[in-house]
């Protein structure tokens, strides 16, 4: 076969997706099958909603696992209670989403936009790479790593390149967590557990950070400028190039350099 007919034949064949194995669902036969499921929850693992406009859905205590989000507009879904294990939301959009209570284990939010969104009390373990918390409620979440899967290596959160300005973290555990060159911005971080977390080049200016737990964490070119470090503690931790402690509130920290 010459091989300009070979090429045309091979470009016009069927190109696979990685996602081709799921079913895919569109917008209302996932709205039917939510109505038909009032009262239950709802089973849709499995499915590929890619760039479905989903907004304002109701999904409460739907089984999400192994779905995929990816691109999908959620904004202002309800998700709270969802079992979203394995399941992927790259590029989705779910500002002011609520996924109170939810089951996120091993999530992929990479490029995700969660403006205001609400995941508090969440059991979180993902890929949260250039994602926008802006303003989230982050409270009471579990997000330490995963001790118990140390044979398939360290499974932590990453919010590497994450923008999460005025986000609020507070009594929530992010134990071993990845927050390098992100912007945390006017966080709030009150009591967080940031044990062994890696705040390298994270800004930090203007944060909240009373009483937390920042010992063995990995402080290198972190700005805390006018932060409020009033009873956390360094115990233990890395620090180099750290900038704006001279302006930062520290009364009562330990292990600051």
């Amino acid at each position: 076969m010459p091989l300009a007919v070979a090429t045309a034949v091979l470009l016009s064949g069927p190109v696979h997706s990685q996602w081709d194995s799921y079913e895919r669902m569109t917008a209302e036969s996932l709205r039917s099958t939510l109505a038909r499921s009032a009262g239950a929850p709802a089973q849709l693992t499995g499915k590929n909603f890619s760039n479905l406009d989903l907004q304002g859905l109701d999904f409460r205590g739907a089984n999400l696992s192994s779905s995929v989000f990816n691109g999908a507009k959620l904004m202002r879904a309800k998700l709270d209670r969802t079992n979203l294990t394995v399941s992927f939301f790259e590029h989705a959009d779910l500002s002011e989403a609520s996924l109170q209570g939810a089951m996120m284990f091993s999530v992929q939010l990479a490029g995700g936009t969660l403006h205001h969104a609400n995941l508090s009390g969440a059991r979180l373990i993902g890929d949260l790479r250039r994602t926008d918390l802006t303003s989230a409620n982050l409270t009471r979440v579990n997000a330490a790593a995963d001790m118990k899967n140390q044979s398939m290596g360290l499974m932590n959160t990453l919010m590497v390149n994450a923008r999460a300005m005025g986000a609020d973290f507070s009594n929530s555990d992010f134990s071993r967590a990845d927050f390098s060159f992100s912007d945390l911005t006017g966080a709030r971080l009150h009591r967080t557990q940031l044990v062994r977390a890696d705040l390298s080049g994270t800004t930090l200016a203007g944060a909240d950070l009373t009483e937390a737990n920042l010992q063995d964490a990995q402080i290198v070119d972190t700005d805390f400028s006018k932060a409020n470090l009033t009873g956390a503690d360094f115990t233990g931790a890395t620090f180099r190039g750290a900038r704006g402690l001279d302006t930062a509130i520290t009364t009562g920290a330990r292990g600051l350099p």
